[in-house]
């Protein structure tokens, strides 16, 4: 689990009308969660294959209607070192899904799309691949 204050699109995550940031412990410890469902938000970054990367952006780049049909029975798999980053925001419930991809070119990691977010079963189709 990655903490989900180091992510890039933290400041995304925080101007969502449906997620509530929460401080404890003195301010050391933030919890984010989603507000439909109470429930909490977790964080994760994961690299993939150059192949892996691009089905992943065909798929965030298609309209939602299509995402069921364009995943099909593509799975993803996670690599170290990979040309393709995510980070990926999931509620424990399944209800929310933020995810953002980058790719690595001239030494660094660059946005290939803005952060995409997915609440209900569009969420659910979406947590398969991630």
């Amino acid at each position: 689990m990655a903490n989900i204050k180091n992510l890039q699109m933290w400041k995304d995550i925080c101007t969502n009308n449906h997620v509530s940031i929460n401080k404890s412990l003195f301010g050391l410890r933030t919890t984010a969660v989603f507000k439909p469902t109470g429930s909490i938000i977790d964080a994760r970054v994961m690299e993939f294959s150059p192949a892996d990367g691009e089905q992943l952006m065909r798929i965030l780049c298609s309209p939602s209607e299509d995402i069921p049909q364009t995943i099909g029975n593509f799975r993803p798999k996670p690599i170290s070192n990979g040309n393709f980053l995510a980070e990926v925001c999931t509620s424990r419930d399944g209800n929310f899904l933020a995810v953002r991809l980058y790719q690595y070119s001239q030494l660094n990691y660059n946005a290939s799309t803005g952060v995409l977010i997915f609440e209900g079963e569009d969420a659910r189709v979406m947590k398969q691949l991630f």
